[in-house]
């Protein structure tokens, strides 16, 4: 199924997972569960929810990078290369995505004893060849089994997705053997994906079949999902997930758009290589996580913790604690919306206050339970249109701050008399150039938010609610910024625009950077990691040209 009713034309279809802490996501021998923490939630002590992410990168749909098995250069240990400093965030973006080809495992599904897996070899793939075509550069060779269609169940069922297998108590999921990556290398083929649990066959071929392909600067999809929703061939397939610093491996979202032309479109973009990442990357000594102003009003920091030491490795593998609003995130209508029946006398009263004068201008604040996984791909994606507010920088005065500029109804209506009227389905893309000026190691990235927010420097350029109303009426449902948040530096005004956005219905994308560099007639698209009631939504934002 897609992410959409089926229709004529091109549709994306969701190929991820579901990230929640009953469901069998994280890796179980060894490391820690998939934890979720409501710690801040719409009522009197703030207008907004968000949550405290623990999660692994072994976690739910993912994706694996050659470090994940190729030790770096300078280690001396075996298989030590090149390819062991290609991390998740050194991950050419164009080498993400490209023309799905999936090979039928189906009949592998099962057919092994328990703790064993049923070996795909590279006849499988020179049989898929002699029916389609030759694989190869450009490619993602996706391997469908339905292991995670029939396997990946809410614990205890969800045993037997991989703690099960790993006990020699059922039999384990179907994958390539080392001899079919090796083909594959050979076929120059970059990318894989697999609806198994791992890209490792049990008990023993695991490591063997991962440096198999790694070496050859591989980077695949593990616990992808759906895939019987997907073409032999023709469809686009992209996976991306955060940006996270010298990552071994990373919680991701898997996705695919079939129909031409878009599918067609997005292939070719990634065969020649015309990708931008937009996404900034996710590290301890970067301002990616909410200050707020003054003390104590900060939310949770982006923090790497060290798990268990990798002795083949040399590094030590990883977890990571974060606020859901990180770096490059999403922002759904239910970050600012309560659920219906709230009482509006459980804010504040500064912000019962503020709604009255937000209802007085703009009509009635919405409800919502519109989370980050009932976000459909679909609204993050589309014809990028890039206003550029840049004019606005230094327009406040040293005395009014904390303040951010106004970007205003007349901004965008200059915009469309330039550039032609915004329509249903383009992504609106604000460019300020606030984080490519400012995303800097701290303590000089202070400036990027500390700073405004605390009356230090002019805050970035934000929407007010008449922009976002304005917006909405033209069928746009989806807006992104450059700067670190949507609304701005005054608590007032940004509270105004987060209604004003979610009562529209529509999602936000915020902390871009890069958005100089889109060329006209690119294509965006946002994917979030796939959580269950996430309030926002660390992921990846790229451009197709």
């Amino acid at each position: 199924m897609g992410d959409e009713p089926a229709a004529a034309g091109p549709r994306f279809v969701d190929l991820s997972l579901l990230v929640a802490p009953e469901l069998p996501g994280p890796w179980p021998a060894g490391w820690p569960a998939f934890q979720f923490n409501r710690y801040e939630q719409i009522g009197p002590l703030s207008p907004y929810h968000s949550e405290v992410l623990l999660i692994d990168g072994n976690n739910g749909t993912q994706l694996d990078v050659p470090p994940h098995s190729i030790p770096l250069p300078e280690t001396n240990l075996p298989n030590a290369g090149i390819l062991g400093r290609m991390f998740t965030d050194k991950v050419p973006v164009w080498q993400f995505g490209g023309e799905a080809c999936v090979v039928d495992c189906r009949d592998l599904l099962d057919a092994a004893t328990n703790g064993h897996s049923p070996l795909v070899t590279k006849d499988r793939v020179e049989l898929w060849e002699k029916q389609h075509r030759r694989v190869g550069p450009g490619d993602v060779v996706l391997f469908r089994s339905d292991y995670t269609d029939k396997y990946y169940r809410p614990l205890p069922d969800g045993r037997r997705f991989i703690a099960l297998p790993l006990e020699g108590k059922a039999p384990a999921w179907p994958d390539p053997d080392p001899d079919c990556m090796e083909f594959l290398g050979g076929r120059k083929v970059l990318t894989l994906g697999t609806d198994s649990a791992s890209m490792g066959p049990l008990p023993n071929l695991a490591e063997p079949t991962h440096i198999a392909g790694l070496k050859y600067g591989m980077v695949w999809t593990e616990s992808a999902t759906n895939l019987g929703s997907l073409p032999e061939t023709g469809a686009f397939y992209c996976m991306l997930g955060p940006r996270h610093a010298d990552g071994l491996y990373s919680e991701a979202r898997a996705f695919a758009v079939v129909g031409d032309p878009l599918a067609a479109r997005l292939i070719e973009s990634c065969r020649q290589k015309k990708v931008l990442d937009l996404s900034v990357t996710l590290a301890t000594d970067l301002p990616v996580s909410w200050p707020g102003a003054g003390v104590g009003r900060h939310r949770q920091p982006y923090l790497k913790v060290p798990l268990m030491h990798a002795p083949n490795l040399g590094l030590y593998h990883v977890t990571h604690m974060l606020d859901s609003h990180s770096g490059t995130h999403l922002v759904p209508p239910a970050y600012s919306l309560p659920t219906k029946g709230f009482d509006n006398k459980s804010y504040a009263p500064e912000v019962q206050g503020w709604l009255k004068e937000y209802e007085a201008q703009y009509g009635l604040r919405g409800t919502s339970d519109v989370t980050t996984e009932k976000v459909p791909l679909s609204q993050t994606s589309g014809r990028a249109r890039v206003i550029d507010v840049q004019s606005l920088v230094g327009s406040t005065k040293e005395a009014s701050w904390p303040a951010s500029p106004e970007i205003t109804v007349a901004m965008i209506e200059a915009f469309e008399k330039r550039d032609g009227a915004l329509k249903s389905g383009d992504i609106v893309i604000f460019q300020s150039g606030h984080t490519d000026r400012h995303f800097r190691p701290l303590p000089e990235g202070a400036i990027c938010l500390a700073d405004p927010l605390n009356g230090k420097s002019e805050g970035w350029p934000a929407p007010g609610p008449a922009a976002i109303v304005s917006l909405a009426k033209k069928g746009i449902r989806c807006v992104a910024t450059d700067g670190p948040t949507l609304g701005g530096v005054d608590p007032k005004q940004a509270l105004m625009t987060y209604w004003a956005l979610g009562t529209a219905g529509i999602a936000g994308v915020e902390f871009l950077t890069g958005v100089g560099e889109i060329p006209k007639d690119a294509y965006f698209v946002f994917a979030p990691v796939k959580i269950r009631d996430c309030h926002g939504g660390p992921g990846r934002a790229v451009v197709f040209y």
